[in-house]
């Protein structure tokens, strides 16, 4: 699996004005329903029942809220850059700017945590999340994303 399977480059978005997680997770869930054809309401009630579960902040800024959505065939993403931090209840107890959203199938096992681990690996990365951070055009943003994983195979 890479990231170029898990991500459109219309999944891929600069918000500049988010003041709280719930709003958020309407961002996430408006570009998932542009880019893929996903319910928007049908997202968003799946990505904050998730989070009753426990916060998907996994720290250093970075959040990773993902849901199970029946209809999909196949596990996709979203990323979101926010230009303004904002509290998301992360490990750290710091404040989230990049987002990438996950949506699976319903019965999807090995292919969701699969995906979770190469977005959580890849987003570990300082030097990746300081480009990401450095560049507020989508474009530029999904080249980063997508191209991180041609660096590493070099």
């Amino acid at each position: 699996m890479k990231f170029v399977d898990l991500l459109k480059p219309e999944a891929v978005k600069v918000v500049s004005a988010v003041t709280s997680k719930k709003r958020l997770m309407h961002d996430v869930s408006d570009l998932a329903e542009s880019a893929y054809g996903l319910s928007a309401q049908v997202t968003v009630e799946a990505l904050m029942e998730r989070e009753t579960l426990g916060p998907t902040g996994v720290g250093h800024g970075v959040a990773l809220p993902h849901a199970r959505v029946a209809g999909l065939t196949d596990v996709v993403g979203a990323f979101i850059l926010l230009e303004r931090p904002i509290d998301f209840e992360a490990v750290d107890r710091q404040p989230v700017d990049l987002v990438f959203s996950l949506f699976a199938p319903e019965e999807a096992g090995v292919e969701h945590l699969k995906a979770l681990a190469l977005v959580s690996r890849t987003l570990r990365q300082e030097t990746l999340c300081a480009k990401l951070r450095a560049n507020p055009d989508p474009q530029t943003l999904f080249t980063i994303l997508t191209e991180s994983e041609a660096v590493k195979a070099a």
